[in-house]
């Protein structure tokens, strides 16, 4: 185990000083491509998701998916160190993507090295690192499903404290097109579309819905943008709002996209509606697994590429979701050997009580 905790950080600190923004990750995939052929491990790549296979892969039984993406945000302007130097000062190691989600994944990796050759297994384990997870781009994780055997569970490593996310709230991105008329700022205008829209924001801000989850809360609607005007003395004929929207697990995307065009007096345009709430049943065996063993079980109110697979899955984690996108991003070093150590009590556990057949 403590070699693997070595290798774990050593790899940690190369992905991190290569440079992975979403869409342009292809240089850390080509570095975990070779790192697993060093490694003996074969692997397949689709763009620039890599994965790969157990040793003794057998096509009659369940799957196992092991997932994380090695794709990072780029740093914001509050950095003060260099995101790309994996800096380790006081129990901690710096970088960007650290946290987020690079710790999760050389956790996972790790733990696909350890039950590598393992035959005595009720499922197959396959390990998928996974691009474009940040934009949610069009050749990650969803682009990847489709080449794989069925999967019939999946464990997607995103900062949770090691703590066991069984449902996950969904986003809708809307943009709120707010029209008026245009004018000289010296003459009246009642159709002034900036004082219209400080009450549709206002309308927003004061929304509830009336199915409230027992794990993710409620409905949860946030203005993050607003653009409009050229100039101090014109009234715009516009405004735009954008509206960040995660939705719970008693909604579909399309029956909040139906409300708010119901009740909101502007144009409502939905970004894309395929990123619905997820949720596992508290009785399926991982969850029981994970009870066994005293994890805690939450609802998440981020997004992960959970929402882009049908199949069932949970979210978990080392380090905390707090510290991602943030500056000077980081980890501490003991959750890298907590996080591999509870991966594989939650699998070794998950394996005892499972039927074979079905996961």
């Amino acid at each position: 185990m403590q070699d693997l905790n070595k290798k774990a950080e050593k790899l940690l600190k190369k992905l991190i000083s290569i440079k992975s923004f979403s869409f342009k990750e292809d240089k850390t995939a080509d570095y975990l491509e070779n790192w697993f052929k060093e490694n003996d491990i074969k692997t397949f790549r689709s763009v620039n998701n890599i994965y790969a296979y157990n040793k003794n892969f057998q096509q009659n039984k369940p799957t196992l998916l092991l997932n994380s993406h090695h794709d990072t945000v780029e740093p914001n302007d509050g950095y003060t160190n260099d995101p790309y130097d994996p800096i380790t000062k006081d129990g901690k190691l710096y970088g960007l993507g650290s946290n987020d989600a690079g710790i999760s994944l050389v956790c996972l990796i790790m733990v696909f090295i350890h039950f590598y050759e393992r035959d005595d297994l009720n499922f197959n384990i396959i390990i998928l690192a996974s691009a474009e997870e940040e934009r949610s781009g069009k050749n990650g994780i969803k682009s990847v499903i489709p080449l794989l055997p069925k999967i019939d569970l999946a464990i997607i490593g995103e900062p949770t404290k090691m703590d066991v996310a069984i449902a996950e709230k969904g986003l809708i991105v809307f943009d709120l097109i707010v029209k008026g008329e245009s004018s000289h700022a010296a003459h009246q205008n009642d159709k002034n579309p900036i004082v219209k829209s400080s009450e549709i924001i206002r309308q927003i801000s004061n929304m509830t819905f009336s199915k409230t989850s027992d794990l993710l809360g409620d409905v949860k609607l946030t203005v993050t943008q607003i653009n409009a005007g050229v100039q101090h003395n014109v009234v715009p004929s516009e405004v735009k709002i954008v509206l960040d929207v995660r939705i719970n697990d008693k909604y579909s995307n399309e029956e909040i996209f139906r409300i708010l065009k119901e009740k909101l007096k502007c144009e409502v345009l939905p970004r894309n509606l395929n990123l619905n709430s997820s949720s596992i049943s508290k009785n399926h065996k991982i969850v029981e697994a994970a009870n066994n063993l005293n994890f805690k079980l939450y609802g998440s109110p981020t997004l992960s590429d959970q929402a882009k697979i049908d199949c069932k899955s949970i979210k978990l984690g080392p380090g905390d979701s707090l510290r991602s996108h943030t500056a000077n991003e980081y980890i501490y070093l003991d959750e890298i050997k907590d996080g591999i150590e509870k991966y594989i009590l939650l699998i070794e556990e998950y394996n005892s009580i499972i039927d074979s057949k079905k996961l």
